[in-house]
């Protein structure tokens, strides 16, 4: 199948009425455009820090004062930023498309923030906090709450995924699960080629959905693309999702 890359003027008019089910699969490209640096890109976080002293279950065991620290100022940093309007619109098609989901792969709470729900996390949130014992804590806020557990006063660790950790099976087969029900995938700021959240647009791709790239660059994988859209997220979704096709 042959891929289109649109440019400004040629983006498609997305009339909700026409799909079933409805997924945005969204990447740290999302959450740059509010300001939020990405992991592993250029200018990314792993540039500055090494993620063996900050983001992994061995540098936790170490010290954990000094992960916990660390994630704080991701916190702080991250507060700092607001949702964008390719947020805003988002929620918005989730209000009026009841049978649409949110699959992220940020742990910002970005799209929570925007008004969204139905949000399937892969790799967890920051503002989050788990007890192997006792299990999670949600914590909102530039500070912990509490950096022990109030039930048997164990170090609390951010409930994301990090360097070494493995994902939770249970969400990746939730989201494969609803990936194949897609009549409309689109995937946005994701490079779609680090595994296993790779796998999801060549499931859509191959389940017959309508699928979409949203990228500041040209996907490697274009193939598993019927329309490719380079630029920023926002200006696309505004154009994609016209005022006639949702709900002001």
């Amino acid at each position: 199948m042959s891929v289109n890359a649109i440019s400004g003027n040629k983006i498609p008019d997305i009339n909700l009425h026409d799909y079933g089910e409805i997924v945005f699969f969204t990447g740290a490209g999302m959450s740059a455009e509010s300001g939020i640096p990405t992991y592993r890109g250029a200018g990314g976080i792993w540039h500055q820090y090494n993620w063996d002293e900050f983001a992994c279950q061995k540098a936790f065991e170490r010290n954990p004062e000094k992960v916990l620290g660390f994630h704080e100022l991701r916190r702080s940093a991250i507060l700092e930023c607001h949702p964008h309007a390719g947020h805003k619109i988002i929620s918005k098609v989730q209000m009026q498309h009841q049978d649409t989901w949110i699959v992220t792969q940020n742990i910002d709470g970005m799209h929570q923030r925007a008004g969204s729900n139905k949000v399937i996390e892969l790799h967890g949130s920051l503002w989050r906090l788990r007890c192997q014992q006792h299990g999670i804590f949600e914590d909102f806020g530039p500070k912990y709450k509490t950096r022990k557990c109030p039930h048997c006063d164990n170090w609390l660790r951010p409930d994301v995924t990090w360097f070494e950790d493995i994902l939770d099976i249970s969400l990746m087969e939730k989201t494969a699960q609803l990936v194949v029900n897609a009549d409309l995938f689109i995937t946005i700021g994701t490079s779609g080629i680090v595994f296993p959240a790779a796998t999801f647009p060549v499931l859509a791709h191959e389940s017959g959905a309508y699928t979409i790239c949203i990228n500041s660059e040209f996907p490697e994988n274009p193939e598993v693309f019927d329309d490719v859209a380079v630029g920023k997220a926002s200006e696309i979704l505004e154009k994609m999702f016209k005022p006639g096709s949702i709900k002001a």
